[in-house]
């Protein structure tokens, strides 16, 4: 019996070593020290999983591809006995997230750390320090891993990491210049920060909309980390932050979060101080806008941090810095490597205290309101009812008939009657805080001067009737009816409703498969039902070539959800007849999107990501360096991103697209590129400027030099949301109804189109119904144009002031895009080229 114990012990050591002796570090695998390039993400997915292969430690996983179909991957750290029970500990640990009250000791034992790297593509020093930090978690500090869980993304933006990689490596000097002059240091448009649609993925946490933070969630949600780190980098003279976060936090965050986060960077400063390295805390980045990556996992229980190491894609492999020394790609791996290994250390340190206060972050019967009920809609529930599923946020339906508490709509105390398909989400539930934060009416502000934006609240981002409750409602469930629509040889044609996105992709597919449609600009009465403006009515006679049109149509009407109604005449019984000229056809546009330098990258990606992803509707993008040089006879649409154009728009340039628009292009303009035409010859657009007054003191300049931020806040607006006045009998509000509630991103202003069409306007007394705007700003809001039309020769300029396409998430704006791009101005056939 000892021989065979002895030859055990002997086997076990023999194979512990053959582990130790094949397992790499990053140097031995990669053929360089870290820090002196910058690795493709192909190779540092092959470092992973040369780990995962020679360590009993590490388990490495892919959960979902990018756009340009690089994995996105995952490793579950921790000691072998661990690993061995590692479903049992994460349902533990799931069963602690409950927030359940109970007598009996809790099962988890084990701290849950994930830690995010390099969600910034060009911020990619990072990466980097993931491979050397889970070599050392798994060779130096195995102690830390018997009672803690690390779960690791070692890239969360491939696609932008290897843009950024990709392209540095090809214009790199070698050596590498430091020289802020040289062409490393100066990244071309979009850069490497987004992802393919080149979206800010650390904006998405919430909306995900990107299907690397879908895929993300997936996994996030079958562990809920009770801490997560967001590795990040900013300007190349700022050091080094982390927490505690700056001011101002959401009210539903924990003394203890908020402590704790101050814990764990006093162990960071134990040893930067040490090695005499500088950094700083408790400024810029606040825990307010809910899709961050620090906020997101706060409001899920977890501590939430950002580690900001000086660099972005400034850097590159050296810089030198306006204070007179070399920062070095090698001196941001070692110091976000300290960092990971430092939030590792204190969280092993402290799993009894993170298990017990996770435990009660769950418990939401603090919490004022305690239901939220919501109508409107079936396509518009169902979207959102989409968003709460990815975040497994539990609702039902109510039959609670009248309902008193805050009125969205109203912006008041009042009565909300519900019906068979109100839609409620109650926060008696696990994940009760985080429905807090994304349904509040308006988030409670310790502080106005904030990273982002102040307001965000679902019932107004979907265009929802709403009311916030004190009362717990019961819950009912209802299964979704699915339309089902059958084939009618004889019909005249067919009529589909229009008010939600559903009815727009449904257009864009009928007119992909050359179907012709049309649409109503009066309210019309057929087959015993009535129509609202806006509706489509597909006729035989417009598709009398087309083969299989009845059975055609019928399919991508199921496909897409919609109810068709079969018209046996076109004949109405009241409003137009279908063959009158208040039925306008539809052309399939050509759309061209402007991109490259000048346009701001992220409202392109918005657009784009628009079409293709949400609209499945083909555009052409043309980039600014042979803009002006274009034939604008291939186009019929032209959508210029928010941008700055001064130099694009000159005289001769808005001299022909102004020809083209009056030969009946159409422009749509969004955000800032508003201002290329205000005040400009030829033009119908004015600028609201802000009212001055004579200050003979000059009082303005006695201002402190420490009060100027603050006092300049006062002409800003930063998110918040208003309500517009809407003109719906214009094609461009078919779909709504009398106002809109809009998210305004900037305190432009531009007076009311005495030429032309004012869709969206404010008056006098323009009502913020969350978030913050100066006082200043408010009072430039008055009597302005969000969303206008001008006529000029036959065809349109579309001004969007506030953009309704905003990070992909304000849901009820984009239907104006679409009626924009296919029904304003649009029915006039053109020959195509």
């Amino acid at each position: 019996m000892k021989k065979s114990i002895f030859f055990l012990l002997l086997t076990c050591l023999i194979t512990t070593s053959i582990f130790s002796q094949n397992l790499q570090s990053p140097e031995q695998f990669l053929g360089y020290e870290i820090g002196t390039q910058f690795t493709r993400h192909a190779d540092v997915v092959n470092y992973f999983k040369q780990v995962a292969e020679n360590s009993d430690l590490v388990e490495y996983s892919t959960y979902g591809k990018t756009n340009e179909n690089r994995p996105l991957t995952y490793a579950v750290i921790s000691s072998e006995e661990n690993l061995k029970n590692i479903e049992e500990i994460r349902k533990n640990h799931l069963d602690n997230s409950a927030g359940n009250k109970t007598n009996s000791p809790n099962q988890a034992d084990k701290a849950i750390v994930w830690l995010s790297y390099n969600v910034h593509g060009n911020e990619a020093s990072s990466t980097e320090a993931a491979m050397q930090t889970v070599y050392e978690l798994v060779t130096n500090k195995k102690e830390w891993l018997k009672n803690t869980v690390i779960i690791m993304d070692p890239c969360v933006n491939p696609d932008g990491r290897d843009r950024y990689a990709n392209w540095y490596n090809q214009v790199k000097a070698t050596p590498y210049d430091a020289s802020p002059l040289a062409a490393e240091h100066n990244e071309p448009w979009p850069g490497g920060r987004p992802n393919h649609y080149l979206f800010d993925l650390n904006r998405d946490w919430a909306w995900a909309t990107q299907v690397e933070t879908k895929a993300r969630l997936k996994i996030y949600n079958t562990w809920m980390p009770q801490i997560h780190v967001d590795f990040h980098e900013q300007g190349i003279n700022d050091p080094y932050y982390f927490a505690p976060a700056a001011e101002p936090f959401h009210e539903i965050i924990t003394p203890f979060q908020r402590g704790f986060q101050t814990e764990i960077g006093q162990n960071h400063a134990k040893y930067f101080d040490e090695n005499g390295w500088l950094y700083f805390t408790k400024e810029r980045f606040d825990l307010l806008y809910p899709s961050y990556g620090d906020t997101y996992p706060t409001y899920m229980g977890s501590i939430g941090m950002t580690y900001e190491q000086a660099g972005n894609g400034e850097a590159g492999l050296g810089i030198q810095t306006t204070e007179g020394y070399e920062l070095t790609l090698v001196d941001r791996v070692a110091h976000h490597f300290t960092t990971g290994l430092s939030t590792v250390e204190i969280a092993s340190q402290n799993v009894e205290k993170l298990n017990s206060e996770f435990n009660k972050f769950f418990q939401n019967d603090q919490l004022s309101y305690k239901s939220y009920a919501l109508n409107g809609s079936a396509d518009k529930i169902a979207a959102l009812k989409a968003l709460l599923d990815l975040h497994e946020i539990k609702y039902g339906a109510t039959n609670s008939g009248k309902i008193k508490g805050f009125n969205y709509s109203q912006n008041k105390q009042s009565d909300f009657n519900t019906n068979e398909n109100t839609l409620v989400i109650n926060t008696n539930q696990a994940k009760g805080k985080m429905v807090k934060v994304l349904f509040e009416p308006n988030t409670k502000l310790s502080d106005s001067l904030t990273y982002d934006i102040t307001a965000w609240s679902l019932p107004y981002a979907y265009g929802l009737e709403a009311v916030a409750s004190n009362k717990l409602l019961n819950l009912n469930n209802t299964a979704p009816k699915t339309a089902v629509n059958n084939t009618t040889s004889n019909a005249s044609g067919y009529i589909s409703k229009w008010d939600s996105m559903e009815d727009a992709r449904f257009l864009a597919a009928l007119l992909k498969e050359g179907i012709k449609v049309r649409f109503s600009t009066l309210e019309f009465e057929n087959e015993g039902k009535k129509f609202n403006p806006g509706s489509l009515i597909i006729t035989k006679s417009d598709n009398r070539t087309y083969k299989d049109f009845n059975s055609k149509i019928i399919t991508i009407a199921n496909e897409h959800g919609r109810e068709l109604t079969s018209a046996s005449s076109g004949f109405s019984k009241s409003g137009p007849d279908f063959g009158s000229s208040e039925i306008k056809i539809i052309n399939h546009p050509r759309v061209g999107v402007l991109r490259g330098e000048g346009v701001s990258s992220l409202n392109f990606g918005e657009i784009w990501h628009f079409f293709e992803k949400d609209l499945h509707f083909p555009i052409t993008p043309i980039d600014t360096d042979y803009f002006k040089d274009i034939d604008f006879s291939l186009i019929d649409v032209l959508v210029i991103p928010s941008g700055r154009y001064n130099s694009l728009f000159n005289k001769e340039t808005l001299a022909k697209l102004k020809s083209w628009i009056q030969g009946g292009g159409k422009v749509i303009a969004i955000g800032n590129a508003v201002g290329s035409f205000a005040d400009k010859d030829g033009f119908n657009l004015k600028e609201n400027k802000p009212e001055t007054k004579k200050d003979t003191t000059a009082t303005a300049n006695l201002i402190s030099y420490a009060s100027r931020e603050r006092e300049g806040i006062k002409d800003l607006i930063t998110g918040s949301i208003v309500q517009t006045i809407l003109d719906k009998t214009h094609p461009m509000a078919f779909g709504y109804g009398d106002s809109y509630f809009s998210l305004k991103l900037s305190s432009d202003s531009y007076s009311y189109l005495s030429k032309g069409y004012n869709i969206a306007y404010l008056k006098d007394s323009p009502e913020v119904v969350s978030g913050f705007a100066g006082s200043e700003a408010t009072k430039n809001m008055k009597n302005s144009m969000i969303f206008g039309e001008e006529r000029i020769g036959n065809g349109s300029i579309i001004y969007m002031v506030d953009n309704p396409l905003f990070r992909a998430f304000w849901e009820n704006g984009k239907l104006f895009f679409a009626n924009a791009v296919f029904f304003v101005n649009n029915e006039n056939f053109r020959l195509k080229i």
